[in-house]
Formats: structure tokens, C-alpha cells, sequence
């Protein structure tokens, strides 16, 4: 029989307030070391906070999140690259949060990040055909498409869920939950166990985050929070029997965004790294939108796109992903037209 309480509420507790108490003191630390975003002294066009923040709210993550798997795992060779990586990872970030790094150093970083759980033996075997069938890998092309799922996707997590106060946690949150659901479908399968407690892990280390994150937010995840989320929901989507597709979806709106907005730099001549207010958050920020509101609307909807994937075969998740697309693609434009006309009128 399935003990919940073991696999799910226990660890998912425990993170979240591991992760709220070690918040003060990392909001504190941050303060001491001077890894503050002062929008007086960081001026950008993606700044949109009026007073100074403390960044690297990734570390507060982490520590929640290592703690409470040595709790509740086993510690062997998976559990240890998945580890490394995130440490990797969180040290790269706060060293940016606090430098501002070199983005192409930064992305040399996360490969090597993300190459720790696939040396461990994390990998993607094969994927489901929406066509029908099993598309099946080699070991090595297996090793290349995690490597690049998980680098993607936490630059893509970075760019299109990390814009308002509450909106990457309250994201990160949502699509562990959903991950942790579609695991306890299997949970039959013992092999999905460790895959569920984890995934309520990452729940709980962002859910302890994010009351010191929402509106008026205290901390920033900042670049080691974005990409820690995007690193652990990737390593899950892999583990949990390779829903790659279920996690694609649960994250689209984020996803198509970036990918958008990835379009438009490189059309426009910029560069596909160089920030700018073109995200689809500050598109509703500019039509009047405030920032709570916007990160409740980021929350609903990987919230109501978690529980239809959880229903969906692998065709119908693709075609609900092209739905997407031109839904998300048709918001951008329209809001686009609409906060020009406003500004001209």
C-alpha cells in the first residue's frame, strides 16, 4: 500500500521549512556580502523593482533541498550526480549574482552542470512517437538530448518564468506538484518512488521560498534560483518514466515565450542573451497589469496545464502544444498592438 506521508508530505514538509527558515538567514548573508540588485546602480531595460533587493535565492533552495534528500533518499551514484549538478549550478549563479558572469561562461557552466546526473546514469533512452511507437536512443545519443533538454531548459525557465516577484517559485512549484502527480499514477512501480519524493522535495523548497518571494518580494532567486528550478524539473521529467513531453506542456507558456522572444532578438540583430522588457510578463506589466496579478496568472496556468497533461496521451499533449503556440504567439502581438496604441493615442 501507498503511504503518502512517506513519499509525499513528509519530504515536501520538510523542505519547505527548511527552505523558509535557512531564507532569513541567506536573505541576511546576502545583504553582508553585498549581492544586492539596486535598480539605481543595475539599470536594464528587464529591471522593473523599485528598491534594492537581495539576489541569490537559489542558495536558500538548495540547502532546502540537499537536506532533506539525504533525509529521505537513498544516497547512491543518481542521487549524487543530481546533487553535484545543483551545487555546481548554485555556486555558478551566485558567483553571477554577484559579478555578473560572462553569459557564454554561464552556459559552459550549466553543460558541465548538467553533465554530473547523465555521467551518473540519468539519461533519455527513448521518447514516445506522437506519431505512434517509441523512438529509442543509442548511448550516446541518449547522454547528447538530456544534455541539451536540461541546458534549455533552464535558460529557457531563466528567461520566460523569471520576470515578476512570486512568478519562478510560484511556477517551479506547480510543475513539481504536477510531475509528483503523474509519478504517484505509477507508483505501482517501485522504481518511481524515489522520483516522487523528490519531486515533492522541490515543491516544498520552493514553497518555503515563496512567501519571502511574492509581492513585495524580499529576495530574488535570481539566476542560481532560475536555473536550479529548470535543472531539478528537467532531472525529473527524465526520471518519471521520460515525460518530457508532460513537463513541455505544463511548462508552454514560459517555453513558447522564450522561444518567441529568442526569435525576435536574433531577427531584430541582438543578441539571444541580452534582456530586454519583450517577455510576455512585461507585456502585461505594460498593459496595467500589476505584478501580483501577473504572477498568479503564470501560477493558473502551468497549474491548469499540469492537470490536462496528466490526462493527455503523447499526440494530443503535441497538439495542445501547437495550440499553444499560436494562443501564446497571438497574446504577444495583440498586446503588443494594443500597449503601442495606447502610447500613441
Amino acid at each position: 500500500m501507498i503511504d503518502l506521508k512517506t513519499l509525499f508530505l513528509f519530504p515536501l514538509g520538510t523542505a519547505m521549512i527548511i527552505s523558509f527558515v535557512v531564507t532569513f538567514f541567506v536573505i541576511k548573508l546576502m545583504w553582508k556580502l553585498d549581492i544586492v540588485d539596486d535598480p539605481k546602480k543595475h539599470k536594464h531595460p528587464k529591471v522593473i523593482h523599485k528598491y534594492p533587493v537581495p539576489r541569490g535565492g537559489g542558495l536558500a533552495i538548495f540547502i532546502a533541498v540537499i537536506i532533506a534528500s539525504t533525509l529521505f533518499l537513498p544516497i547512491d551514484k543518481h542521487l549524487l550526480g543530481i546533487l553535484s549538478g545543483a551545487l555546481l549550478i548554485t555556486v555558478v549563479g551566485l558567483l553571477d549574482d554577484k559579478y555578473n558572469l560572462n553569459p557564454y561562461l554561464r552556459l559552459m557552466m550549466q553543460f558541465l552542470g548538467a553533465s554530473l546526473p547523465i555521467l551518473a546514469g540519468v539519461g533519455v533512452d527513448f521518447i514516445t512517437n506522437p506519431a505512434g511507437g517509441i523512438l529509442s536512443f543509442s548511448s550516446v545519443q541518449a547522454d547528447v538530448f538530456a544534455l541539451l533538454w536540461l541546458v534549455m531548459l533552464m535558460n529557457f525557465v531563466n528567461m520566460g518564468a523569471k520576470g515578476v516577484d512570486g512568478q519562478l517559485t510560484g511556477v517551479a512549484v506547480m510543475a513539481s506538484l504536477a510531475i509528483a502527480a503523474l509519478s504517484l499514477k505509477f507508483s505501482a512501480d517501485i522504481t518511481e518512488w524515489p522520483v516522487i519524493i523528490l519531486a515533492a522535495i522541490t515543491a516544498g523548497a520552493f514553497l518555503g521560498f515563496l512567501p519571502w518571494h511574492i509581492y513585495p518580494q524580499k529576495i530574488m532567486p535570481s539566476f542560481s534560483g532560475s536555473n536550479l528550478a529548470g535543472y531539478l524539473l528537467g532531472v525529473l521529467s527524465i526520471l518519471t518514466t521520460t515525460k518530457i513531453g508532460t513537463l513541455a506542456l505544463v511548462l508552454s507558456v514560459p517555453l513558447i515565450d522564450t522561444g518567441y522572444t529568442i526569435i525576435r532578438r536574433v531577427l531584430s540583430g541582438k543578441s539571444p542573451v541580452w534582456g530586454d522588457r519583450g517577455h510576455l510578463h512585461h507585456r502585461l506589466l505594460d498593459s496595467g497589469w500589476s505584478k501580483a496579478r501577473v504572477a498568479q496568472f503564470y501560477w493558473l496556468i502551468t497549474a491548469v496545464f499540469g492537470i490536462i497533461a496528466l490526462s493527455l496521451n503523447t499526440q494530443t499533449k503535441l497538439y495542445t502544444m501547437v495550440g499553444s503556440m499560436f494562443l501564446v504567439g497571438g497574446l504577444i502581438l495583440w498586446l503588443t498592438h494594443r500597449n503601442e496604441s495606447n502610447k500613441s493615442s
